[in-house]
């Protein structure tokens, strides 16, 4: 199984430093046991070809689980067609890509339009030709779709029900990145993992400008979340469809803007950062907040803080709304604006950085920037058991994931001055053995301490 990316014109060298890939080197790592491969085969001025491959072990595929004994694994195609087995083999190969996160210096490209070309298979798939085309036509592509001739010694079928699909279009490397991510899995029969509102949040972050348009919206939904139980949630009723009010379960990251709003309330700050603020849904929810007067919205990326603003916008046309200030900033350079405020957020940011490197931000934030309060948000790793994830963490970019006890010592750590009284508690659906899937620590400053 192997997807290969095509860029043409005078700037296709740029797609290189979006993927972060050497093109001098043959990019090899092993995901238990399956061997994933990047090379690019043609690289100069104007033409750019890059292919990562995966080599399974169908075998490793079966290790500790129920049905070990079954011997169909030999027979069929499961561990050698483009899946949402593949996906999840090269998430963290295409992952800085996938995330529009280059380096710095790269970033404006982020949001540049290549003339691409997207090959993948074989595919195996119950949808027909016409309707793979349907799925990736409306954001432009044209579709070719091929099936290799065979030769049988009997008369048996002369073309593969295997299928190869080339997408051509003018798109945004993490745009295409993005549409395969959602597609490959519907396209596939099955899913390999466990299937919870998770995969409800990660439709959303990669469908984010397309999916809701998207004409065949309720399929792509319906096959993704497979459940009637999960589809439930996002299910759109029709029209002439009498409606009762379903009781649905709230999202986990609702319920986690929702948590830190109430905790904020009860602080009462009147000046609040909100660091590494993406595209910027904290920040609105902040700025309705009583009692609030100041509010920056600190971002080191110039694509999610574009985002941000045109959020802000549509929001100040409300009454009671306090227009956050964006900010370019990270946790890594002193800003002298930043000092002294009543509150920092830092929601679902530190498993973002590499733990070696977090001490001196929350040194610099606890000492230097010396807030009335902080709150920090961040996954609880022993809740992970839940979602069928094993040593895999909930998002590409996480540098780490912490249990309860791992968090709770950290945060002590870091409050080494005992400047701050330190108040543990849990977001989300709580299990006995395994807690909640969002711990969060709010610092608070003892009085006269200065």
């Amino acid at each position: 199984m192997q997807l290969t990316i095509r860029a043409t014109g005078e700037n296709a060298k740029m797609v290189s430093y979006l993927l972060a890939k050497n093109p001098n080197n043959i990019y090899e790592r092993n995901q238990k046991g399956h061997l994933v491969r990047m090379f690019y085969s043609k690289f100069n001025a104007e033409e750019l070809e890059a292919t990562i491959f995966v080599t399974p072990d169908p075998l490793e595929m079966l290790q500790n689980k129920s049905n070990s004994y079954d011997i169909t694994h030999y027979i069929n195609d499961r561990e050698f067609a483009v899946s949402s087995i593949f996906c999840s083999f090269i998430r963290s190969a295409l992952g800085t890509a996938l995330n529009g996160q280059p380096k710095e210096e790269y970033s404006e490209w982020v949001g540049h339009r290549f003339p691409l070309a997207l090959e993948f298979g074989p595919v195996s798939s119950s949808l027909s030709d016409k309707q793979l085309e349907e799925l990736f036509k409306p954001m432009g592509y044209e579709v070719a779709i091929s099936r290799p001739e065979i030769r049988y010694s009997f008369d048996l079928k002369e073309k593969s029900s295997a299928r190869t699909l080339i997408l051509t279009g003018h798109q945004t490397l993490q745009n295409a990145l993005r549409h395969l991510f959602v597609l490959i899995p519907v396209i596939d029969n099955y899913k390999h993992y466990f299937i919870d509102e998770k995969e409800i949040d990660k439709l959303e972050r990669y469908g984010e400008g397309w999916l809701e348009e998207h004409p065949l919206r309720e399929l792509i939904y319906r096959q993704a979340l497979r459940f009637k139980e999960i589809y439930s949630l996002v299910e759109k009723p029709a029209a002439n469809e009498l409606i009762e009010e379903p009781v649905k379960k709230a999202r986990l990251n609702d319920m986690r803007y929702e948590k830190i709003i109430e905790t904020a309330s009860r602080l009462k700050p009147k000046s609040v950062v909100d660091f590494g603020s993406g595209e910027g849904k904290l920040a609105v929810q902040l700025g309705f907040m009583d009692g609030i007067q100041e509010l920056l919205a600190v971002e080191p990326s110039q694509t999610e803080t574009l985002k941000a603003i045109r959020r802000f916008e549509k929001a100040k046309e409300q009454a009671g709304f306090v227009e956050p200030e964006p900010l370019w900033g990270s946790l890594f350079y002193y800003d002298e604006r930043l000092k002294g405020k009543d509150m920092i957020i830092l929601c679902e940011v530190i498993e973002h950085i590499d733990a070696e490197r977090l001490p001196k931000a929350l040194d610099t934030i606890l000492h230097a920037y010396a807030p009335e309060s902080l709150i920090i948000t961040t996954p609880n790793r022993e809740y992970n058991e839940l979602y069928d994830m094993d040593d895999h963490f909930r998002h590409d970019d996480h540098r780490f994931e912490w249990t309860r006890k791992e968090f709770q010592v950290w945060c002590s750590e870091r409050n080494h001055q005992g400047h701050y009284e330190l108040e543990f508690s849990g977001i989300g659906e709580e299990q006995e053995l395994q807690g909640q899937p969002t711990q969060m620590c709010v610092f608070k400053r003892k009085v006269n301490q200065l």
